[in-house]
């Protein structure tokens, strides 16, 4: 820094008072924080300010303030800093700011899972990193596993993470005397599925293939497979085979009042196999919501809205049975609710984050959980598909699967047509 100044004719505080009031000229010039501390120095030592009236003070106060461009308290500082040293000093002390925790890599290995699971809610996300770490010991998880939900949404929303990272038909009610209109009541106990279907798009008039999506009510165990239509030929073999691929006794089964499931053929299924069969209330919408929220969630996130052939029902089902649905249970965190009561008396459901955790240990969770397994079923056996595998592993491989399956979809179509 280089300081220019030609103050030396302001020898008395009358000149001083003269160039401050603009009558009294001076050619000046600093440049740089330490020539101008240096300066102000200077001149309080030049003047003997610890000598001067207080008037005399606030004159070359005035002074320092307009050569300087400092403000008073700025001034006042370094007059003070002078009292006590006898001399004047930068005291700058640089700051970096806050020690970041989480990495540029910590955000792409968010970012990676993400990608792998379909970005799911932050609680799940942060179980994911948990179980990296405790189940599969991949450590590169570690500093992931301990960070908050919220904060989670604030790394989604980082540069790095973005750099890492595309009909409706009126039911129409009528009364068929098939299946009990009642809501089920499982008593924490597992065997109680929600059904429905969901269809997969038209184009130019021809139906798509349609998905059976069957969710456990207590555990959410899920099953999807597909069928070509859902007539009674074509869905009862699938049916048959989705009800087996449960690892627990089948108690009961609730669907709407679509004619695919209230029928003659599906209630004599379910009474050979000793299960109750029930249908939605009228007026009571929320009587089949879990299903219904995971076909939005699970079906349509994994498959889109796109329209499939039906002759492709059979490699939709293969890649259902083989990775979707063991992904789905053994895999993929969900909330399972908590009933409260308010102050008021009326029950209320929360979704603690304690309580997030995959089908398959909140089976395993179960009081006496052994007894409801089916006959030649252990949870021995079902370990071993649980863990055979991470978590990651097991939703990069579904990604590979599904990719793989469009791909072959798209190029039987360019055949076709």
């Amino acid at each position: 820094m280089v300081t220019l100044m030609n103050d030396d004719e302001l020898t008395t505080l009358e000149q001083v008072r003269g160039f401050v009031d603009g009558t009294h000229p001076v050619t000046f010039e600093i440049r740089g924080k330490d020539a101008c501390y240096a300066w102000i120095e200077r001149t309080l030592l030049r003047f003997r300010y610890r000598r001067l009236s207080r008037a005399e003070k606030g004159l070359l106060v005035g002074y320092l303030m307009k050569v300087s461009g400092y403000s008073r308290q700025q001034i006042t500082r370094l007059i003070r800093q002078y009292h006590e040293d006898g001399r004047i000093r930068r005291r700058q002390r640089t700051v970096n700011g806050f020690t970041r925790r989480y990495t540029a890599e910590d955000i792409r290995l968010l970012a990676e899972t993400d990608r792998l699971h379909g970005t799911l809610s932050g609680p799940a996300t942060k179980k994911l990193m948990e179980r990296a770490v405790e189940l599969f010991a991949q450590e590169q998880y570690g500093r992931l596993a301990g960070i908050s939900v919220s904060h989670l949404y604030n790394l989604r929303h980082s540069t790095t993470y973005a750099r890492q990272r595309v009909s409706l038909h009126k039911t129409q009610s009528r009364s068929v005397a098939i299946g009990e209109r009642r809501k089920p009541r499982p008593d924490e106990q597992p065997g109680f599925l929600r059904i429905d279907t969901v269809h997969q798009g038209d184009r130019d008039g021809i139906k798509g293939l349609y998905h059976i999506d069957a969710v456990d009510e207590v555990t959410q165990f899920q099953a999807v497979f597909s069928t070509e239509r859902i007539s009674e030929h074509y869905l009862v073999p699938v049916l048959g085979k989705q009800l087996a691929s449960f690892p627990f006794v089948l108690q009961g089964f609730h669907s709407d009042n679509g004619s695919e499931f209230v029928n003659q053929t599906v209630a004599k299924l379910l009474g050979k196999l000793l299960i109750a069969f029930t249908k939605s209330r009228a007026r009571h919408s929320n009587d089949n919501a879990l299903v219904e929220s995971k076909n939005g969630s699970v079906v349509r996130k994994q498959l889109g809205y796109v329209h499939i052939p039906q002759h492709c029902a059979a490699p939709v089902n293969d890649f259902l049975e083989h990775h979707l649905n063991p992904y789905l249970n053994y895999h993929r965190p969900c909330f399972f609710p908590l009933t409260v009561l308010d102050a008021k008396g009326k029950q209320r459901k929360t979704y603690p984050y304690e309580r997030i955790t995959t089908p398959y240990e909140k089976l395993k969770s179960l009081p006496q959980a052994q007894s409801y397994l089916k006959p030649g079923v252990t949870f021995q056996s079902l370990d071993a598909i649980a863990y055979a595998i991470s978590d990651n592993e097991s939703a990069r491989q579904l990604n590979a699967a599904r990719r793989k399956l469009f791909k072959a979809i798209a190029e039987q179509d360019r055949r076709v047509a």
